[in-house]
């Protein structure tokens, strides 16, 4: 089976030995016989702490080491002259050491030292796959893992996948539940790349019920009997969240955790009832039971309070809950951000997302206060795992700020046309070019200063104005003014559900910030920007911009695309041919809605569609 190497194709190392035992240490020592020899006088050397003094530089090594350690996770990069040694506690810390010289070993020159550690203790990637090998929210073909009810015979691409996940830090996997020797199977690959694996449930019982208890336990048990190092429960959806406790005393005796989705459960929004929101309700379930839940669970909170818009405020239970374990929910499938069809590198909104002041005055960050950040994979069995080749971009981000949340995305996007591509410096430059704003793009020619749910309901790809209008997650335009009254004066409340100074901050339609204005308040078409033009004409200029910036896109890549594979070339040209044409629906569409409600021209007398 040929498998797309992604961005483990073009790296090369020199002469490489590893003091080192234990499976992640054999993992190493096949990666080392993979990977391709670099002419040099350099050597190499990948040794545990207590091997250290067989190497040159030992005392340059444990002179770095912390007083605190390096923890299990954790490596040290030492170069002196022609001598490299890369040290860890164990093999975990090697391999991530090993895939971080493969990384940057050719960029790097001269004597250097480096200390390692990841930010965030776990670093997940959901997997909605169905045993009938369909993905639910994917976008890049069928799953990698299942066939026909049960886990496929060959394994070399879920291996090959593991491989790609460790070179960028991840260490947790979860998926369906399949028959147990099956489960074995998958979680022995995923071991040998350091990768934990837990299965994604449901829990639709009533907690309260003692048989409800024991039956959990016992399959829990099989489960562990099979699977020892099983990470533990992901629970996809949960109606009771009591249910987090039966799972938890479920799994504790094996040190499992169980992840508990908050999703917010409850009677839909009335559309007929502006004070009905669907932003409020995971607040409201979950800040009663801060504090109830036993110490094994983790509560996965997603980043905005809706459904992973292209653009919403950051949750405030990432901010308001103090008591329980916190995990932070991404969408690395491009569920509402194009599908992976339209190009939308999405590394800047996630590092806003990390970067995000929950308190509002120069306090604790979301990246901060998490100890767990999951994300729902965007891999399928795609012959380039992703459909949209440049969609791998996001996988390799979404790791890379997992371990470091403060990294610049924009030179993660570097790294990763360097690693993936055999490129000039000027190529790799215009394809950087047009990636790195392409998540701004995609938000200019879809939904304007925050208002969401534009998209077609069930696919929710390409434009439809009225679509969700009546399922109480609308935009409420109408011919005054458009967005959703969210004040604590006059509409939901759910200001009220930040800190001060947010609360305030968000409360107030001349100080909230105005990407998120649509998002919190209604507001009247003429109302005046801090730019200087009306709602209403920004609305107009952003989605004819961001059509013309999907044009630009188009000519860079055609004056680019003759430097790269033909399978590459056909695979973004036909992509960019989608996303052009999805860009002036969402244009054409977005706008005449908006003039026919109003009766607005255009400032500027462009075509408007009557």
């Amino acid at each position: 089976m040929t498998v797309d190497t992604a961005w483990l194709g073009t790296q090369r190392l020199p002469e490489v030995t590893v003091h080192a035992s234990g499976v992640l240490a054999q993992t190493i020592r096949a990666e080392v016989r993979r990977t391709h020899r670099l002419r040099t006088d350099a050597h190499l050397s990948v040794c545990t702490l207590a091997r250290v003094r067989e190497t040159p530089l030992w005392q340059e090594v444990e002179a770095a080491v912390p007083e605190h350690g390096l923890g299990v996770e954790g490596f040290v990069v030492v170069r002196r002259g022609n001598d490299l040694v890369v040290a860890a506690e164990d093999g975990h810390g090697l391999l991530y050491g090993y895939f971080y010289l493969l990384r940057y070993f050719e960029w790097m020159t001269g004597d250097f030292t480096v200390v390692e550690q990841p930010a965030v203790p776990i670093r997940m990637l959901d997997h909605w796959d169905q045993l009938s090998g369909t993905v639910e929210r994917g976008y890049a073909g069928g799953s990698i893992f299942f066939r026909d009810g049960r886990v496929v015979e060959d394994l070399t691409r879920v291996r090959a996948y593991a491989r790609l996940l460790a070179s960028v830090g991840i260490n947790a996997v979860a998926f369906a539940n399949a028959e147990l020797p099956d489960v074995a199977r998958l979680a022995g690959v995923f071991r040998e790349y350091g990768i934990a694996v837990s299965l994604a449930v449901d829990f639709t019982d009533d907690p309260r019920d003692e048989r409800v208890a024991r039956w959990w336990s016992a399959t829990v048990a099989r489960w562990y009997e099979v699977v020892p190092d099983l990470g533990g429960l992901v629970v996809r959806a949960g109606r009771d969240a009591d249910g987090a406790n039966v799972l938890a005393r479920a799994v504790a005796p094996y040190g499992g955790t169980v992840f508990w989705r908050c999703a917010g459960t409850g009677p839909a929004p009335d559309w007929r009832d502006r004070r009905s929101d669907q932003a409020r309700a995971a607040y409201d379930q979950f800040i009663p039971l801060d504090g109830r839940f036993e110490e094994n669970v983790v509560l996965q909170v997603k980043h905005g309070p809706l459904d992973f818009q292209v653009r919403e405020a950051v949750s405030p239970l990432l901010g308001e809950l103090q008591e329980t374990p916190l995990a932070l929910e991404l969408q690395v499938t491009q569920e509402y951000s194009g599908q992976q069809l339209d190009l939308c590198y999405l590394g800047p909104w996630w590092r806003e997302i990390l970067q995000f002041d929950t308190t509002g005055d120069s306090g604790a960050t979301v990246a901060d206060r998490i100890g767990a950040i999951v994300a729902v994979s965007n891999v399928g069995d795609a012959d380039n795992w992703t459909g949209h080749k440049f969609a791998q971009s996001n996988l390799y981000a979404y790791g890379r700020l997992a371990w470091e949340p403060a990294a610049d995305p924009v030179s993660l996007v570097h790294e990763w046309a360097a690693a993936t591509f055999a490129l000039d410096d000027w190529t790799r430059s215009e394809l950087v070019t047009i990636m790195a704003g392409s998540w701004r793009t995609y938000e200019r020619y879809t939904a304007p200063l925050g208002a969401g749910f534009m998209v077609t309901p069930s696919t929710h790809y390409g434009p439809s104005m009225t679509g969700y209008e009546y399922s109480g997650r609308g935009h409420f335009a109408d011919r005054d003014g458009v967005g959703v009254d969210r004040t604590v004066k006059t509409g939901s409340g759910f200001t009220g559900q930040y800190p001060e100074p947010l609360a305030s901050l968000y409360e107030d339609l001349y100080t909230c910030p105005e990407e998120l204005l649509l998002f919190f308040h209604h507001v009247a078409y003429g109302h005046v920007l801090r730019s200087g033009v009306t709602v209403l004409q920004h609305i107009y200029d952003v989605h004819f911009q961001g059509y013309a910036e999907v044009e630009a896109m188009v000519a860079q890549w055609q004056a680019i695309a003759a430097r790269f594979e033909p399978a590459v070339q056909e695979n973004v040209t036909s992509r960019f041919d989608a996303q052009l044409a999805n860009a002036r629906e969402w244009r054409d569409q977005v706008n005449t809605f908006f003039h026919r409600l109003s009766g607005i021209p255009d400032a500027h007398g462009r075509v408007i569609h009557r």
